[in-house]
């Protein structure tokens, strides 16, 4: 694996932001999970009490045992879950979501101050479950992605976000993709005529539009998207073509080196009304499609050697400039602005008109 020190990151192994960590059917109050991000272990479950999902460092203070990854002592068996809180499988110490141990089943005395964990910030949206996680222990600085038209009925909402596993390969190259024109008529067969990059804060968004080979009919409009970061990890990819769709795609570093990632398809409804068996079909086999054309940069992921300096050319696409805005959450936040100076507004390749303003001139491209 490739770290983040070796592609010149910045000051922190991994970066400041939102991100996914499960989906929210995933994780209930019968047990909790075991998982392993940022390079660290952590204790994620439901309450019993609240119904909100807790995240917690995952060992015990007492003598270092693993909260969660547990299945035959008494306590796992019994449920280690109590009210909002969880006991520790080995001595049986309980942990509220802030937390602080609240009870020692055996022990009058009183509890030690230091008999706690860290609890993480976790937020659900659209049926996964984020994490903030920040080097510096600071808030959120913006708000975790979420579609107002998840709640709409003529969208066929997403019942199982395709989990595509671990892969040995950085963000940094899975980024990349933000800002290659170059890589759609080879890699995904499009005829790609408008396409621009723009950086604004924390949002790094590429619009493009052009013919497909998969996700457009032949003849027909344009496949017309709108690909939006929310930090570093969340992209967003709002997408017209046999339908109108948005692309949810998120990666998570899981050691200084690897990712783990996630696919999944918001669909409008073909008639505009409440979604029906037929709508739900073709969401289901336009997802599928938009599957396999993510598939094909997958693969080119998992076999590339690291691009540390790339041997970029005219029309590649704003690169480098990618490069520096992706550096802010790998820094302090007193230093984003360093960045964001140096990169901000719109970037169009070489050879490529910018996106139009005007969508009418998308219709009649």
């Amino acid at each position: 694996m490739t770290t983040s020190k070796e592609y010149g990151l910045g000051e922190f192994d991994f970066p400041r932001g939102w991100f996914m960590i499960a989906q929210s059917s995933e994780v209930t109050s019968d047990k909790p999970m075991g998982v392993r991000y940022f390079g660290q272990e952590f204790a994620l479950y439901r309450g019993k009490d609240s119904g909100k999902v807790f995240l917690l460092d995952a060992y015990c203070p007492h003598m270092g045992t693993h909260l969660a990854r547990n299945s035959t002592s008494y306590v796992a068996q019994d449920g280690a879950i109590e009210g909002d809180s969880i006991r520790c499988p080995y001595h049986a110490w309980r942990f509220g979501p802030d937390g602080k141990c609240n009870h020692i089943p055996y022990s009058d005395g009183p509890i030690p101050p230091a008999a706690k964990v860290r609890a993480w910030p976790v937020k659900e949206s659209m049926g996964a479950v984020f994490v903030w996680h920040d080097p510096e222990g600071g808030e959120p600085e913006w708000e975790v992605p979420y579609l107002s038209e998840w709640d709409e009925p003529n969208w066929v909402r997403w019942t199982h976000i395709d989990d595509l596993g671990t892969i040995d390969t950085h963000p940094q190259e899975i980024v990349d993709n933000i800002t290659d024109a170059a890589h759609f008529g080879p890699v995904h067969g499009s005829r790609t005529k408008f396409f621009e990059n723009e950086f604004k804060g924390h949002l790094a968004i590429q619009r493009m539009a052009g013919g497909h080979r998969t996700l457009a009919a032949e003849g027909g409009p344009l496949l017309v998207t709108e690909a939006i970061y929310n930090g570093p990890s969340v992209l967003i990819t709002r997408m017209s073509g046999l339908y109108d769709s948005y692309i949810f795609i998120a990666h998570t570093p899981v050691e200084n080196g690897s990712s783990h990632v996630w696919h999944s398809l918001l669909v409008k409804t073909a008639k505009g009304g409440a979604a029906t068996d037929e709508d739900r079909a073709g969401a289901k086999m336009f997802s599928d499609m938009a599957l396999a054309a993510f598939a094909q940069d997958f693969e080119v992921w998992k076999h590339k050697r690291p691009c540390f300096n790339g041997l970029f050319v005219q029309g590649d696409g704003a690169f480098r400039k990618q490069r520096l805005w992706y550096k802010q959450f790998y820094n302090p936040r007193a230093q984003k602005q360093e960045f964001l100076k140096q990169v901000e507004g719109i970037h169009v390749p070489r050879g490529m008109q910018a996106f139009p303003k005007d969508h009418k001139e998308l219709a009649a491209a």
